[in-house]
């Protein structure tokens, strides 16, 4: 599939390297702070968070602390998390706020309500006058929503949501993000700068070497795209008979001459070894194929059925799939690299989803969560929590433990002085150099270069 002669795209195919301060140096992530969380629109939670009036998240980026609240039935706040007297933290965690609906201050019990305003400064006479409202008032964050996501961002100034997050809002705006909720949710502090834990998962370049096993269900040649900030990537079949346009993970028939059976082996495999990107819908539709159809059913017509009879079954509990123009569905690709810090493969009724953010400033330490949304039946939504969990193969599952082993050797390794610098494969790994292209516009150094030896 020519994916790059029908989506625009910035060129990146030359080959281009870049440096390792952005991954190691101090004085780089305390920069961080000013010149790029800052400035940025990030998520920072999802809406269904927030369901109720006084319902808080508490959102750590960098030094910086916000407080997003659901202020009103139909409106969501966020404020600077922290009091204006002496600087304590209003929260020092998610819940919800009591009757009263204000935040409290636990150091002199200064009192806030949900739209930020003090309604308590005790012995506020002493200060003669000074403390007026503005003054007083909590410092409010700008605060938009996409796809069910909570989005933020410190400066006023910034661009609209909407038109920071283009082409990929577009692109993924049909398959209705908003609706799906969360299956399961982790999270875990890892020995590695935030961006090493991000740009393993903005390529598939990392598969064969990574997880080898993969290779007996399918190619994992691939195609890459940079679009302005963001930037995406899919599956390139390298057998034309196994091409049947679409390059994501649940539209592939796999190796293997009967596609009957290859098609339920990737599909079990994935559900087994990741449990994400797929569904059991999917997983129990694939299974039936040698039932349902019969032997040297080409490959195209084996996924027709497959995706007919889950649509169907999905139909049926009360899932209904949103309307995809196939052209569309093959042209998203795999995963998306929102920038600067969400990872996103889709489905037609799921979503793995990665974002990485520093703990604190340290460059070799990062928050890292992993999540799954999904449509599921009204009312039959699951009730998840955000769950710390080390990252074993009983917590995470094999694939996922496979691509943290590298992440800490990564960060080691870059320390060498035998290491020149990043060599990010000019097809394949696109999104890393659009990532680095982004950064360095912010950071004002370390954009990508020529390479041109050593």
């Amino acid at each position: 599939m020519n994916i790059e002669s029908r989506i625009p795209n910035e060129d990146l195919s030359e080959p281009l390297t870049f440096g390792v301060e952005a991954y190691i140096s101090p004085e780089y992530a305390k920069a961080e702070g000013d010149r790029l969380w800052a400035k940025v629109w990030q998520h920072a939670c999802r809406v269904e968070e927030l369901p109720n009036v006084g319902d808080y998240i508490k959102y750590d980026i960098a030094e910086d602390s916000i407080l997003i609240v659901r202020s009103g039935p139909e409106r969501i706040r966020a404020f600077h998390n922290v009091c204006l007297h002496r600087g304590r933290q209003l929260v020092d965690g998610d819940g919800r706020c009591g009757p009263s609906q204000q935040f409290r201050c636990a150091f002199h019990g200064w009192r806030y309500g949900l739209d930020g305003e003090n309604s308590f400064a005790l012995d506020k006479d002493d200060w003669d006058g000074a403390l007026t409202p503005d003054r007083l008032r909590l410092r409010e964050v700008r605060l938009d929503c996409w796809g069910g996501w909570v989005w933020i961002n410190m400066d006023a100034d910034a661009m609209p949501l909407r038109e920071w997050l283009e082409p990929f809002a577009t692109m993924l705006d049909p398959f209705e993000l908003e609706k799906m909720r969360y299956r399961w949710r982790q999270r875990v502090i890892f020995d590695c700068n935030w961006k090493t834990a991000m740009e393993a998962f903005m390529e598939s370049y990392h598969v064969e070497g990574t997880r080898p096993q993969l290779l007996k269900y399918a190619d994992f040649y691939t195609w890459s795209v940079a679009h302005e900030r963001h930037s995406y990537h899919g599956f390139e079949e390298r057998n034309a008979e196994l091409d049947i346009s679409s390059s994501n993970t649940i539209i592939r028939a796999g190796r293997g001459s009967d596609a009957r059976k290859s098609i339920a082996d990737l599909q079990v495999e994935v559900m087994e070894t990741v449990n994400a990107s797929t569904t059991q819908t999917f997983v129990d539709a694939s299974l039936r194929l040698v039932d349902e159809l019969p032997e040297n059913t080409p490959p195209g017509e084996v996924m027709a059925h497959f995706l007919e009879r889950a649509k169907a079954d999905d139909a049926a509990r009360g899932v209904i799939w949103p309307e995809i123009d196939p052209d569309h569905f093959a042209a998203s690709g795999i995963a998306w690299n929102v920038f600067p810090n969400l990872s996103i493969q889709h489905g037609y009724t799921f979503a793995l989803c990665y974002r990485a953010r520093p703990h604190g400033i340290d460059p070799d330490k990062c928050v890292f969560e992993a999540s799954v949304i999904e449509l599921f039946p009204k009312g039959e939504e699951p009730k998840t929590e955000w769950i710390y969990a080390e990252p074993t193969e009983e917590n995470w599952r094999s694939v996922l433990v496979q691509d943290f082993r590298n992440m800490a050797a990564v960060q080691r390794g870059m320390k060498s002085r035998a290491f020149p610098g990043m060599l990010p494969n000019p097809k394949q790994e696109r999104p890393v150099s659009n990532f680095h292209r982004n950064l360095s516009r912010f950071m004002g150094a370390g954009a990508p270069r020529l390479l041109d030896g050593i």
